[in-house]
């Protein structure tokens, strides 16, 4: 009757004497991004009345292109913030 138990502790035993291997595994972990959307700004061309002359126009045109650098310098700031690693944030 002693032989089973010891037999079952000597079983148990030999199981964890082997050496355990980790792997890691890189997991992508959906965080959420506080940063704030910068506010589309207002087009120059978008307020123009039909039938502008064209040289109103291409001023206008000329506007909106120096607005839209700088609002996709804002967004892309956000973005650059929202997908950094959560280590370089600290």
């Amino acid at each position: 009757m002693l032989f089973v138990p010891v037999l079952a502790a000597a079983l148990l035993g030999a199981g964890c004497a082997g050496t355990s291997q980790h792997v890691r595994v890189n997991v992508p972990v959906p965080v959420v991004c506080d940063e704030v959307v910068p506010d589309r700004p207002l087009m120059p061309t978008e307020a123009l009345a039909p039938g502008a002359p064209p040289w109103v126009l291409q001023r206008a045109a000329l506007a909106e292109i120096d607005r839209r650098e700088a609002y996709e310098i804002k967004m892309r700031a956000a973005l650059v913030v929202c997908t950094a690693p959560i280590e370089a944030r600290q």
